[in-house]
């Protein structure tokens, strides 16, 4: 299995680009702590320093994004030098032996996109295929692992039911429009991708967000029938349309969209588990909990892992897994606990093939800022200064040795313990 990072480029490249995120994070009240992306890494800037430093670790694999909004800042216009900066920041991943997965689509997109009907425009599928033909035209001979499209679900809850998300439109009936909409999106994106770099080494896949969802009380008849419901249409559908061009009510099937295979790999972003109470994400009291009050559950990982195996019987690439800490006071326990899980998983026949850990330096977290640390490498917003976290040493020596020994074990994962969820009342 390798083992690498993963980022999104919003959430690290900083600079004022004309996306949906740079002008939602401008409206008061959006940003938990008023920050904006503009600022975040300043990874556009230093990319050198931050490949180096991953090199330096010994990351094998990476996930990286690109800003459709840099790339294409008019309708049907390039910008070349955008194109060259990612160019060159490829070439440099290849050369320190880093082997590059993108994703096309992770939340951003440009306003022009947006102001124009985004998602529900009629035209939005086309207008990705071009923008997705025109990146793998430009990088293919660079990047043969693609993700078109990361955790449509989250980015239809946020922007179409929540409102935390632009467009901030919280409408159900637009939410199931724009799930069939991202799904027919990936399967031509799924299909281009295909086209323009033919053979066994392509893999076009989606970062799926998946979650066990558990009755907060078992014997009561409503947490019971919400339960698979809010599962289904979390997840459920979203992922089967994506996969497999099936679509299952409360989806509809968009013209021109037939059945079939339309993954090379599953795609698995896993941090916790819902109970559910009510529609919305629960937690229940006393269980293990992240700086954002996720319940830390690795268990979970191998629940999500097996039901995708055997639902969908492709490889799976855990495409993003960590957890809030911002005194890394329990980060390493979780890396060993969820790796551990993955290790089971693996001697237990279901081909967990890559994992990427999110995330590489601490970065801007969309709605809640600046605030939530996930980096295995720190930053200090104020002077961009990067120091590597014990978690992130823990996370290299796990690479180098190929496992956990006992004496890492003691080092860096020993006494490590999680803070708990409040207790009733």
């Amino acid at each position: 299995m390798l083992l690498g990072v993963a980022t999104a480029a919003t959430q690290i490249e900083g600079g004022e680009v004309d996306s949906t995120w740079v002008d939602w994070a401008a409206r008061p009240g959006t940003i938990a702590d008023g920050s904006s992306c503009t600022r975040a890494t300043d990874h556009w800037n230093r990319w050198r320093q931050d490949t180096e430093l991953m090199a330096g670790l010994g990351v094998q694999v990476y996930r990286l994004g690109l800003e459709w909004a840099r790339l294409e800042p008019a309708p049907g216009t390039w910008d070349a030098e955008a194109l060259a900066h990612y160019r060159a920041e490829l070439e440099l991943l290849r050369e320190k032996g880093i082997r590059p997965l993108v994703t096309l689509h992770h939340f951003s997109q440009p306003m022009w996109f947006e102001r124009g009907g985004g998602w529900l425009a009629p035209d939005a599928v086309g207008v990705f295929e071009r923008y997705v033909r025109r990146v793998v035209e430009a990088l293919g001979d660079l990047v043969d692992e693609w993700v078109t499209i990361n955790e449509p679900n989250v980015y239809v809850v946020g922007a179409y039911v929540f409102g935390t998300f632009p467009p901030g439109r919280r409408n159900l009936v637009r939410a199931m429009r724009v799930y069939g909409v991202l799904a027919a999106a990936h399967i031509r994106a799924f299909m281009a991708i295909h086209e323009l770099q033919p053979g066994p080494q392509t893999m076009v896949g989606v970062a799926h967000h998946l979650r066990p969802f558990r009755p907060a009380n078992p014997r009561n008849p409503w947490h019971r029938i919400l339960t698979p419901l809010m599962r289904h249409l979390f997840q459920g559908a979203i992922v089967r349309a994506m996969t497999t061009g099936e679509f299952r009510l409360p989806l509809r099937r968009p013209a021109g969209v037939e059945r079939g295979r339309y993954a090379d790999f599953f795609g698995l972003n896993y941090y916790s588990r819902t109970t559910v109470m009510r529609f919305g994400d629960g937690t229940p009291p006393g269980v293990p909990v992240n700086d954002l009050g996720w319940e830390v559950y690795a268990a979970g990982l191998g629940e999500m892992a097996t039901w995708a195996w055997e639902t969908y019987p492709i490889p799976i690439w855990i495409t993003e897994n960590g957890t809030a800490d911002a005194r890394d006071a329990f980060r390493s326990r979780y890396l060993y606990e969820h790796l551990r899980v993955i290790a089971e998983q693996r001697a237990a026949g279901v081909p967990i093939d890559r994992y990427y850990h999110w995330c590489f330096v601490d970065n801007w977290e969309w709605d809640e800022g600046e605030g939530p640390r996930f980096g295995l490498v720190a930053l200090d917003y104020s002077t961009q200064e990067r120091t590597v976290r014990k978690s992130g040493r823990f996370f290299a020596e796990t690479i180098e040795a190929g496992g956990v020994t006992s004496q890492m074990y003691a080092a860096y994962v020993a006494g490590q313990t999680y803070p708990t969820s409040p207790a009733d009342g």
